[in-house]
């Protein structure tokens, strides 16, 4: 058995893959502070409630854009699952070019998406990935990475919103009924989510008519689906297009076959 851990800024997801299926999948808050001892106590227990245990798991391979944790999620790793586990952007070869003026500062996750979403669809790709920040990153026809664009995701605007206006609340995500607010709320509501929609829909707009070709969208991430059915623009959204990553990471750096994603 496998286990993947895509580790974001601000959510962090393990998730289990026995070589033929992902049979389980479980998501926290992403604390840098939390020790191997603390995941290990966490994972088992949740491992537990499906019948699965920690000597099960025989291979690790990991994705963090949070440099300071990786040490505790290795060490997680070689403790308890006693196998030297990958990590992409250090021990692990991703076999996928990357086109941009600095490799080396892409963001482990932007490749590991493109990886997962090359396994299903045929290039060229736009990737939105809606998390802490949204990300639209290009997969070219040939199936390298030719970088992309990055802007603050929802949650983040909100907390700015609220920071930076002393009179405007704090409130939650979620799609308004109408475009136009009747209220300070409602009125946020929908300069943050349909200001989403349409930076996501303008960005594909301009990428594609820089590009002149056609191109297959897919969306993930945390906040993803609460845009999916809201825009034409998104092509097929799949909230496991990381850890489909991750399982070929694995897959490109071992000889034992990994079975379907």
């Amino acid at each position: 058995m496998l286990l993947a851990i895509d580790q974001g800024n601000t959510n962090s997801v393990f998730a289990v893959h026995d070589g033929e299926h992902w049979v389980a999948q479980w998501r926290s808050a992403t604390a840098t502070s939390r020790t191997a001892d603390e995941y290990a106590v966490w994972l088992a227990q949740l491992m537990a409630m499906h019948k699965l245990d920690l000597s099960m798991l025989k291979a690790c391979v990991i994705a963090s854009v949070v440099p300071q944790a990786i040490f505790n999620l290795r060490n997680l790793s070689r403790r308890y699952l006693h196998v030297e586990p990958l990590i992409v952007g250090e021990n692990a070869e991703l076999g996928i070019p990357v086109r941009t003026l600095k490799p080396a500062e892409v963001g482990s996750d932007r490749l590991v998406n493109a990886l997962g979403a090359l396994a299903l669809h045929a290039a060229p790709l736009i990737i939105v990935d809606s998390g802490t920040a949204i990300k639209l990153d290009v997969v070219g026809s040939d199936g390298a990475f030719e970088g992309g664009v990055i802007a603050p995701g929802v949650h983040l605007s909100m907390e700015a919103l609220h920071a930076a206006a002393a009179k405007l609340p704090r409130i939650a995500l979620q799609r308004p009924r109408r475009v136009i607010g009747n209220d300070t709320v409602s009125a946020i509501q929908s300069g943050v989510f349909w200001g989403h929609v349409a930076l996501i829909e303008g960005m594909i707009a301009r990428i594609k008519a820089e590009r002149n070709e056609a191109m297959t969208v897919i969306a993930t991430g945390g906040v993803a689906s609460l845009f999916h059915d809201a825009t034409q623009a998104i092509d097929h959204f799949d909230p496991d297009l990381t850890i489909r990553g991750l399982l070929e990471v694995h897959r490109r750096n071992t000889a034992a076959p990994t079975g379907r994603g």
